[in-house]
């Protein structure tokens, strides 16, 4: 196992600012670093995070103690048959057709009402005003949820986000996000039993009735399942909205051209997604002692993916540095299904199950931001600025733009 030099710590300020000519070391000189402090193997080459994702020696057994203290359990740390069957009563709410038939409108109607917030004002900031509520705001009411709550979840998002990043274990993030856990179940709880009796035409009520060879999904699963959509589909969707458009405004041939042809934005979201994924890492655990990136990882270990490096290694992308939405890696027809090349989605059995919903959202977005703000610009001498080290995106994204009459 190699040890890298010059490499910034992953938990270092100096990570944090930039950790892409920091992966670019760990690629070359440590493709398999034991980090000390986390107790954990770390991968960043595309070859290895892609077989990790779909290895079944990488378990995601971790998430008993990532995810499940503030989630519930969920179905991503099922194997086998359990999680098969609990992954397909859900899947088919994220489908195309289904997706599109029931939800397409709820999530037009959110961005729409975001947008008429300051169509008319000259200038926002689009991270602020738009991307980090917009996919929360769709989420509640997909669940048919009170339009009133959704400051609620908008706080409870932020503290689960806040809690499963939290890779220094400060412990008043922890102690938030466990307090998070209980106040969802004390509000979800009882509204999952009454749509039970009386449901609906909404997500929750279909979560509710939903059936497979006569398996159907607990209250708990339920509520652990929504908490997960509201972090896993608000976080990711909320800084590929900001990171799309960041790239595209400080590339403004590119902006142009898919100001030309709407058809674009799906390759400028896949080009993102590569490019900046909103996710940088992903944890998995060994069931077996395993070779991987010409070392050897023992069983029961935790291994973290670096998906922010795996998406620039050159060895399987041509200028990875570069932003370009043309480029001839990109096959847009499979970038969002479990083909795809970047691995912003993972790969395998646990590859998301939102990511069409996450591709309509940002479908929607892009086009009513770009028909509303047509000649959008970034505020003069503003340059987007990442944050984060687990997930990632800009910090701010201030436009100005010729209001609407």
């Amino acid at each position: 196992m190699d040890a890298a030099r010059d490499v910034p710590d992953i938990l270092s300020a100096e990570f944090a600012a930039d950790p892409y000519s920091a992966y670019k070391v760990l690629r070359d000189e440590a493709p398999l670093l034991w980090h000390a402090g986390m107790a954990s193997y770390v991968i960043s080459r595309h070859e290895d995070v892609a077989r990790a994702f779909k290895d079944d020696t990488f378990t995601t057994e971790n998430y008993e103690w990532q995810v499940e203290p503030v989630h519930g359990r969920t179905f991503l740390q099922l194997s086998g048959r359990e999680h098969a069957v609990r992954r397909a009563l859900v899947a088919p709410a994220f489908r195309g057709h289904e997706l599109r038939r029931t939800f397409l409108p709820v999530i037009e109607r959110n961005a729409r009402e975001l947008i008429d917030g300051f169509r008319h004002a000259g200038s926002v900031d689009l991270v602020a005003a738009f991307a980090r509520r917009f996919p929360i705001n769709v989420i509640v009411d997909m669940l048919g949820l009170d339009k009133s709550d959704h400051d609620r979840f908008q706080r409870w998002y932020v503290s689960v986000i806040d809690f499963l990043g939290n890779l220094t274990g400060d412990p008043g993030v922890t102690a938030a996000g466990l307090r998070t856990r209980e106040e969802f179940a004390a509000y979800l709880i009882p509204i999952i039993r009454e749509r039970r009796e009386r449901p609906g035409d909404d997500l929750l009520s279909t979560l509710c009735r939903a059936e497979i060879d006569g398996t159907s999904m607990s209250d708990e699963e339920i509520k652990a399942f929504c908490s997960l959509l509201l972090a896993a589909g608000g976080e990711t969707t909320d800084k590929a909205v900001g990171a799309m458009f960041a790239n595209l405004l400080r590339h403004p041939g590119q902006l142009d051209a898919v100001r030309r042809d709407r058809e674009l934005v799906g390759r400028a979201l896949a080009e993102t997604l590569r490019y900046t994924p909103p996710v940088h890492m992903i944890m998995r655990q060994t069931a077996a002692e395993v070779e991987i990136a010409g070392g050897v990882v023992p069983a029961g270990a935790t291994v973290i993916c670096l998906i922010g490096a795996a998406n620039r290694d050159e060895r399987r992308y041509a200028d990875p540095d570069v932003f370009d939405l043309f480029r001839a890696e990109l096959d847009e027809t499979t970038a969002f299904t479990a083909a795809a090349g970047h691995l912003a989605f993972a790969l395998g059995r646990h590859f998301c199950v939102g990511a069409l919903l996450a591709r309509t959202e940002v479908e929607v977005a892009a086009g009513q931001l770009l028909d509303a703000m047509p000649d959008m610009a970034l505020e003069p001498g503003f340059v987007p600025v990442e944050q984060g080290v687990f997930t990632r995106g800009p910090a701010a994204l201030p436009v100005r733009f010729s209001p609407a009459g």
